[in-house]
């Protein structure tokens, strides 16, 4: 991916922290950067807890970020917004949940949840454009137009998450951030709604945000991958560099512990252990150094020199 090109979204020093008590603040991100580019799927990665989910929730503003800088298609969204910021960004980012019952109202047919966001920035001149376009991101993500007059719990699992890409298609936004989307979905079904977003992306140039814990998954549908421990990016790079190529010790622990289809070989896997403290690794002292001119690892001198002999 070429550095002179403008990036869809800049994150730079991105900070979240949650006050607990008066005397314990919890960082659950604690100062990532880090880019996207337009028409390229950015994988997250880490273990729970590790804070992807609330890095996804702090750029799409559904938290204010405690420090840093997000600047979004040109536009800086990380302080106050205005209202024509906050347009611009609710109807050009948008948002598919982990959990697809919990974030669909089921009181609602599934044709009036996904029009909801329609009809509240008032994107279509008429009723009829907006069953158009309702009915033609039905047809989009595989479901009839006949299923568009059913309630949320006459889906079934993977059907309900793709009314939740059809909400977030509906609006044609630029960037789609997707919080682990298909983790509580069957491996069968994962392929499904994986091959669905490619394919959407294809026709359409959607830019991803990829959240997951599975890195099978993320191999297969990211462009460049970003590794989250403890709320710092510890390592970020193509697809290829982070998999043929690993350096942190938690990126090759991650890569470690993917089950191998080949019984022989699963048989000789061996799953690496990663411990922060005991290995005396110090994100906080740690700086970027740069291995080539995607790949990137946080570490202090000490570290790295340890790491790459």
């Amino acid at each position: 991916m070429s550095e002179t090109r403008k990036p869809l979204l800049h994150v730079e020093n991105l900070k979240q922290h949650f006050r607990i008590s008066r005397k314990f603040v919890t960082k659950a991100v604690d100062g990532i950067s880090f880019d996207i580019y337009e028409g390229e799927t950015y994988g997250l990665v880490g273990e729970s807890g590790s804070g992807k989910s609330t890095t996804g929730r702090s750029i799409i503003r559904l938290y204010d970020p405690t420090d840093g800088k997000i600047i979004f298609d040109g536009r800086d969204i990380s302080g106050k917004l205005s209202k024509e910021d906050e347009r611009y960004l609710r109807t050009n980012m948008q948002m598919i949940f982990q959990d697809p019952m919990a974030c669909l109202n089921p009181r609602k047919k599934i044709s009036q949840i996904i029009a909801e966001g329609l009809e509240i920035h008032h994107v279509c001149k008429s009723k009829e454009e907006i069953n158009e376009r309702v009915n033609d991101v039905l047809d989009r993500v595989g479901l009839s137009r006949e299923q568009g007059t059913r309630f949320p719990h006459q889906f079934s699992g993977g059907q309900r998450q793709r009314v939740g890409i059809a909400r977030a298609l509906v609006m044609n936004p630029k960037l789609v951030i997707a919080d682990e989307c298909i983790s509580a979905l069957d491996v069968s079904i994962q392929a499904q709604v994986v091959n669905l977003m490619k394919d959407i992306q294809d026709d359409m140039g959607t830019t991803y945000l990829f959240i997951a814990h599975d890195l099978s998954m993320v191999k297969y549908i990211s462009d460049r991958i970003g590794v989250m421990h403890l709320g710092h990016i510890v390592e970020t790079g193509t697809t290829d560099e982070i998999f043929e190529n690993p350096i942190h010790p938690y990126t090759k622990s991650l890569l470690s512990a993917i089950p191998h289809p080949n019984p022989i070989l699963e048989k000789k896997r061996i799953a690496l252990t990663y411990n922060k403290d005991e290995e005396g690794v110090d994100y906080e002292a740690g700086h970027e150094h740069i291995i080539t001119d995607t790949h990137r690892v946080l570490a202090t001198d000490e570290e790295f020199a340890k790491w790459i002999s």
